[in-house]
């Protein structure tokens, strides 16, 4: 008890270290007045009109479950993607088209916490095809396609609690990996949780991505000790082939860790060689165990997700696959471990350690073939830790989280405790510069920073606390984005921005990889919507039963059908509606009185459905949400609503023809 207490003293000690500045600047007002920038900011973070930003930068949304995408230098918001959150603004999760993308093992989940977008690569750089993210609460890793910049796939993860390490790539895009943050009972079932030691298990996950289609899934899981797995990097160049996962609570303690889960000096980085997992699952070594994760993919042509739940996945075990697994000592607590452009060296980032401890590969390779093993745990090898350091960064800063590179031989990481962002040298191991932060840095983004080709001339930090950086809006404060330059020898501070939710992680790319491959509208001739109306002679209702289908068009500036009688209390009323605009930018909304779900937003040539069920008699009206032309408001229409058992016949308006 008393070393808890002294523990607990000391690690007071080091928030109050960190908080105080803060709290000093808030009470004194704007902590960087003019004196602090040299007056060229301006200029360099701006985008004349008509102009397009240079990089894109994809922020994880955190507690909004959200995709983030914003332009750099500008900072300015480009668009919020939803992902594993309802949005009722675009209608995801609302219109029947995206319900099946938020089903899971538990049913429909509404929200998520999203943390670490990745970019898909080739040949270990970042190609602008797709952007992965992780749902950390109920786990799962969703794919975006950026022509469109929507969500079209999510793929749940058995086994795992706390989808945190996630959704790292390989350096063609072979592979996302993900490991569980939460120790949990394998398989799944009431223990006591007093047990945890003897029957919980971490599982690592590796999620398979087709390089046409990029449609994923679960290839293989490799069974662990119940560490908490942190984030992860894969291997580039000579370390292709490797995945390198950071792992705390080595201690293996259930309660109070924060306390219990920093006894020991060093935690590991897991070591993964997954070349070898393909060639064990050739070979049928693996255990074939039940699961339960549900598959949900949007189809581009249809415009509709679907929904499968699958029962099975292929485990790896350790002790019956030599050589698979690796566990690397590094400095306690771990949060990031990163990987140079050349593959070489592996930054393991211990939050509770003075210093940087860097890893060699080369030199974790030889361990390997010499066998310099500490012992074994569970049947993954404990390589000697000082068998595998390249060197160690000296005292440079409090609470290291997080490794991003320029592509030019320098390496820049945060500082959680001191607030500040770190730039040093690779082979040296030499602090080159430091930057203060305001406040309390997560992660950082440089784009490309961390594939094989960075482009070394922005760094974008992730703070946590912003006090006095923006205008008060009560006791929550929106989270912060600083954008620096780092083209030169010393980091330069040009911009604060707010962000959308708290953004974990980020991810940067040059606009030129993306802007050739966006979509501007839908083809009406590709649309394959079971309900779509390809034209105005198309519209019509249809009942069946309770159930009555609306085939509905959109154009400027009318609804097709706009009146429409017969409808009854207790119906189930699907409005199918369809853009017939072939022009970029001219999406069409849809929304009627009384929805209790949201509206629709409506892509040129796409097809999406709203499911209305009238309460009461009447008539209701439903208009255009998005302002479409200088006649967007009469852009409306009617539906009366009878008694059920009414004998009111079913009919519509097509402009002035009456269709009975």
């Amino acid at each position: 008890m008393r070393d808890q207490f002294r523990f607990r003293k000391i690690l007071a000690a080091i928030i109050v270290m960190a908080v105080l500045p803060a709290l000093f600047s808030g009470c004194s007002g704007p902590a960087v007045k003019g004196g602090a920038l040299t007056g060229d900011e301006a200029s360099r973070v701006y985008v004349k009109p008509g102009e397009y930003d240079e990089f894109y930068a994809f922020l994880s949304g955190g507690f909004s479950g959200q995709l983030s995408a914003y332009g750099i230098p500008s900072g300015r918001l480009l668009k919020v993607i939803p992902v594993f959150s309802v949005d009722a603004e675009k209608g995801y999760g609302f219109n029947e088209e995206t319900k099946p993308l938020l089903e899971t093992s538990f049913g429909f989940i509404p929200w998520d916490d999203a943390h670490h977008p990745q970019l898909s690569q080739t040949n270990g750089e970042t190609d602008g095809r797709w952007a992965f993210i992780n749902g950390n609460n109920t786990p799962r890793v969703a794919r975006i396609d950026l022509s469109v910049f929507e969500t079209v796939e999510i793929i749940e993860i058995p086994n795992s609690g706390g989808n945190h390490s996630s959704p790292f790539i390989t350096e063609n895009t072979e592979y996302l990996v993900a490991g569980t943050r939460f120790g949990v009972p394998y398989p799944q079932k009431d223990v006591a949780i007093s047990t945890y030691a003897e029957t919980f298990k971490g599982m690592l996950t590796f999620i398979s991505v087709d390089k046409e289609t990029g449609l994923m899934d679960v290839a293989f899981q490799v069974l662990l000790p119940a560490f908490n797995y942190d984030l992860a990097h894969a291997g580039k160049g000579n370390s292709h082939g490797w995945v390198f996962f950071t792992s705390y609570n080595t201690e293996l303690k259930h309660t109070l860790l924060e306390v219990n889960a920093s006894q020991h000096d060093k935690d590991f980085i897991a070591a993964i060689n997954w070349k070898k997992a393909e060639e064990y699952i050739k070979q049928g070594k693996y255990k074939e165990m039940p699961a339960n994760y549900a598959h949900n993919v949007y189809d581009e042509y249809t415009h509709t997700a679907t929904s499968t739940m699958k029962k099975k996945v292929k485990v790896l075990i350790p002790e019956e696959c030599p050589g698979l697994v690796y566990f690397m000592p590094t400095p306690k607590s771990p949060h990031g471990v990163d990987v140079d452009p050349t593959g070489e060296y592996i930054v393991g980032s211990g939050k509770l350690s003075a210093d940087l401890t860097v890893h060699s590969f080369s030199k974790m390779k030889a361990a390997i073939d010499k066998k310099a093993f500490e012992t074994t745990i569970e049947g993954v090898p404990i390589l000697k830790a000082e068998e595998t350091v390249a060197g160690v960064v000296q005292k440079p800063g409090l609470g290291p989280l997080h490794t991003e590179f320029d592509g030019k031989g320098n390496a820049y990481t945060t500082f959680f405790i001191s607030s500040e962002v770190v730039k040093w040298k690779l082979g040296t191991w030499e602090v080159l510069d430091r930057a203060p932060c305001f406040y309390s840095v997560g992660h950082l983004m440089i784009p490309g920073g961390d594939s094989k080709k960075p482009d070394g001339k922005y760094l974008v930090a992730l703070n946590k606390i912003t006090k006095d950086r923006y205008l008060p809006t009560g006791p929550e404060l929106t989270h912060s984005a600083q954008l620096y330059d780092i083209s030169g020898d010393k980091m330069k501070l040009l911009l604060d921005f707010p962000t959308i939710g708290e953004p974990h992680y980020a991810q940067g790319i040059a606009a030129s990889k993306i802007v050739p491959r966006s979509k501007k509208f839908f083809p009406l001739e590709e649309n394959k919507h079971p309900y779509r109306a390809m034209g105005e002679k198309d519209a019509r209702v249809e009942r069946s039963g309770n159930v009555v289908r609306v085939y509905m068009t959109t154009i400027r500036s009318h609804f097709a059908p706009d009146n429409i009688e017969g409808i009854k209390v207790g119906d189930k009323v699907y409005f199918h509606v369809t853009n017939l605009e072939q022009d970029w930018d001219v999406p069409h909304g849809f929304a009627v009185m009384g929805a209790q779900n949201g509206e629709l937003l409506i892509m040129p040539g796409q097809t999406e459905t709203l499911l209305w069920e009238p309460k009461f008699e009447g008539v209701y009206p439903f208009y255009c949400t998005d302002f479409c032309s200088a006649l967007h408001q009469e852009m409306q229409g009617y539906i009366r609503v009878s008694t059920a058992g009414a004998n009111v016949p079913l009919k519509w308006s097509l402009g002035e023809d009456i269709v009975q």
